[in-house]
């Protein structure tokens, strides 16, 4: 049953996701997401666009490289 943050804002799940998702996660979802996906588009889209980016700074290059090659 979705609670009443929920009701009031359907993308709060979607934020909730990407705020806990590891780096390695959220390149999964940015490479295999359908088209036209939730998490890709408005307030959303620019929250994980924002999120994505300060992630990938703090992993630094060579774990973005290890995260890249084990997703595939």
């Amino acid at each position: 049953m979705p609670t009443n943050t929920e009701k009031t804002n359907p993308n709060e799940r979607y934020i909730t996701w990407i705020n806990n998702a590891s780096y390695e996660q959220l390149l999964s979802k940015w490479r295999y997401a359908s088209a036209g996906s939730p998490f890709f588009q408005g307030d959303v889209g620019q929250h994980y666009k924002k999120v994505m980016a300060e992630r990938k700074q703090q992993v630094g290059h060579a774990e973005h490289v290890r995260a890249s090659k084990n997703i595939g």
